[in-house]
């Protein structure tokens, strides 16, 4: 079987596995769980088969029209080379991981079969954006992707959460896709072909009239894909879905299409500076931002969306220096430790029976109740801090060598100021991001929360799966940054001393201080009676504590410690955590801006609509009535009364002819 044909399965497999569990979910439920899992493991198993073929060499190119245009010809064709092949097999671990935990974590699920289609679609749909070699076929696994979101999200629709959350990714997607789409036929126009090769090549030749206005419309697709700034406020309210969708969109599809997009298309990119500063303060702000508001959340899994937010930060900062490789590793690196870090945040709220205890402030005593997602989030969690020698560590440290490259001189792929503006966004990322990764154990694992009662001993199924993906997240970077080289453009990705000292010290800095914090507020945490602390389970420690005193309320059952002096964020972040742990009100800046002034218009409408257009239909239709009536009333009925009129019409039209002809 050809490259071709294995490559061709890939993405195929999954839709047909889709399909069969939509037909046959209510007719024959016992097939639902094998048409899940099975399709995607033999898709991983084929995209690994596709890579050792490929094997970082020559691209493997394949095309035939798909259909004829008139113009710029559409061509369902493949271009798979070493970005490609190790990508697809990232998107099959990960999709395989989920689907084979959603087993258990699902399995009371009443609407399992629809879930479990969706995520197969959902594959298929990231498959064909990475072997995609014609951008239009690009483009339909890349909205395939947003629908499935969109229903995926809102799995649980009974919900107004669910249904929000499902209904914002797919809007705020949707307004970054409308310039995207734009972008996509600017930038076929001035190179003639869809065909990923022959933009590559036109751009090469010189021959882009408007690089820096296509440049700008795709990164308006790809800020609401990858949710950067400023279209990055859907993905922590899709945490309203169940944890394996946000393993499996945080972890290697959907939001790491963007990234992978502009990896592909980096030349065109490169060809304006313009959009390379941009890419980069894009990126500084995505990450410095999402790594402060990440700190001050109390939800664990809003948490971990705001760091996606900021790891996409640095993909997208290795791209605005001119480094897909460093982005793409950090991507394949990401996609292990992210979704392990989901999928046990799954196992923690599995454990306490419900989402509502998501809030790290109400968490106690999981470390022995939860064992295997114990050990395993710890060493996810030492990956997203990037400490050596964990996957992260490596991945993060090639963004920011690139990045010192640039500053220094020693590669002219982006401007200085690009340069400048990563690396710094990038050091001050990583103490935020060890900061909240060590405030998230503390309060996962040694919180004083309430304790959850005990629901029992997790599927297998589902603990198996974060030892599968624990090897990766503490072995991938050790000898990926070696190999992936021959893979990729051949640049170097190994760790420099200068950025390897400054990122591990920094990251050092952030967890210590974060630790410190927490011992210095959990020692002025005061035991008080469950009844105090839930009577302000939002509110201040003080005024909990002064409200406990006052009474003097007697201890009973357990004792809980307030949130709020238990919480490092605070201490940390002094007056901003309000601001932080509300995004910075970047919804409320967006209500004002663009959903009040379009309610205020839509309002404008319906009465012009009810006031003016309709008072004008029932005008013109009330004169033909009111004449109706005056008609109707001559219709007597009474044959004299008919016969006098028609001799009195008579007599008028006689006396009238004889008054014209006398006249004449």
């Amino acid at each position: 079987m050809t490259t071709t044909t294995l490559a061709v399965l890939v993405p195929l497999l999954p839709f047909l596995g889709a399909v069969a569990g939509l037909l046959l979910g209510r007719t024959a439920p016992g097939f639902v769980r094998p048409l899940a899992v099975l399709p995607t493991l033999a898709s991983l198993v084929l995209a690994a088969l596709v890579a050792v073929r490929q094997g970082g060499d020559t691209a493997v190119n394949a095309a035939t029209e798909l259909t004829p245009t008139g113009s710029v010809p559409i061509e369902l064709a493949l271009h798979i080379d070493g970005f490609a092949a190790l990508v697809a097999v990232v998107v099959g671990l990960v999709a395989s991981c989920v689907q084979i935990y959603s087993t258990g974590y699902l399995r009371d699920d009443p609407r399992y079969s629809s879930y479990a289609a969706l995520v197969s679609l959902f594959t298929s749909a990231m498959f064909l954006v990475v072997y995609s070699g014609d951008l239009i076929v690009l483009l339909v696994g890349w909205e395939v992707m947003g629908i499935c979101s969109y229903f995926l999200v809102g799995h649980y629709w009974e919900t107004p959460e669910a249904r929000a959350a499902s209904l914002k990714a797919f809007l705020v997607t949707k307004l970054g896709d409308v310039p995207f789409l734009i972008g996509l036929f600017a930038l076929a126009t001035d190179a003639g072909s869809f065909r990923i090769t022959k933009v590559l090549g036109a751009v090469a030749s010189g021959a882009l009239d408007h690089p820096t206005l296509i440049a700008l419309l795709l990164l308006a697709g790809v800020a609401g894909k990858s949710a950067q700034f400023p279209l990055h406020t859907w993905l922590p309210d899709a945490m309203a879905g169940p944890t394996p969708v946000s393993a499996l969109i945080h972890a290697a599809t959907m939001v790491a299409a963007g990234v992978y997009f502009i990896a592909r298309l980096l030349p065109v990119f490169e060809a304006s500076q313009a959009a390379m500063v941009v890419l980069a303060v894009m990126a500084a702000v995505t990450m410095a931002g999402s790594a402060l508001a990440a700190l001050a959340q109390d939800d664990i899994k809003r948490v971990l969306a705001y760091s996606t937010i900021g790891q996409l930060g640095y993909m997208s900062g290795a791209l605005a220096v001119g480094d897909r490789g460093a982005a793409v590793f950090h991507l394949l690196s990401h996609g292990a430790f992210k979704a392990l870090l989901f999928l046990a945040a799954g196992v923690i709220i599995h454990a306490a029976g419900t989402n509502s205890l998501a809030a790290m402030s109400r968490m106690r005593n999981l470390r022995d109740r939860v064992p295997d997602a114990y050990w395993t989030m710890t060493v996810a969690l030492l990956a997203l801090a990037a400490i050596p020698p964990f996957s992260g560590f490596f991945s993060k440290e090639a963004v920011l060598g690139v990045a010192e490259h640039v500053v220094t001189g020693h590669t002219e792929h982006a401007p200085a100021a690009a340069g400048w503006i990563v690396l710094v966004a990038g050091l001050l990322t990583a103490v935020l991001t060890a900061a909240y990764a060590m405030r998230l154990w503390l309060l996962a694992f040694r919180g004083r929360g309430t304790e959850a009662p005990d629901h029992g001993k997790e599927p297998l199924t589902m603990t198996v799966v974060l030892w599968v993906l624990a090897a990766p997240s503490l072995a991938l970077g050790g000898f990926a940054f070696r190999l992936l080289p021959d893979w990729f453009d051949g640049r170097d990705l190994g760790p420099t001393l200068t950025t390897s000292v400054l990122g591990t010290g920094v990251a050092l800095v952030g967890g210590i201080v974060t630790y410190g914090a927490w011992r210095h507020t959990t020692a002025l945490a005061v035991r008080v009676p469950l009844g105090a602390v839930a009577a302000h389970p939002e509110g201040d420690a003080a005024q909990v504590e002064a409200e406990a005193i006052a009474t003097h309320e007697p201890a009973y059952g357990d004792i809980a410690y307030p949130p709020d002096p238990a919480d490092p964020g605070r201490l940390l972040l002094g007056p901003l955590h309000r601001h932080a742990a509300a995004g910075f009100h970047l919804d409320a800046v967006y209500t004002a801006l663009f959903v009040r002034p379009v309610q205020a218009g839509a309002s404008l409408v319906r009465f012009l609509d009810r006031e003016v257009v309709e008072t004008y239909v029932r005008g013109a239709g009330a004169l033909p009535r009111w004449l109706g009536a005056a008609v109707r009333r001559a219709q007597t009925g009474n044959v004299q009364t008919y016969v006098s009129a028609l001799l009195a019409g008579t007599v008028v039209l006689a006396v009238a002819a004889v008054l014209v002809a006398t006249g004449a």
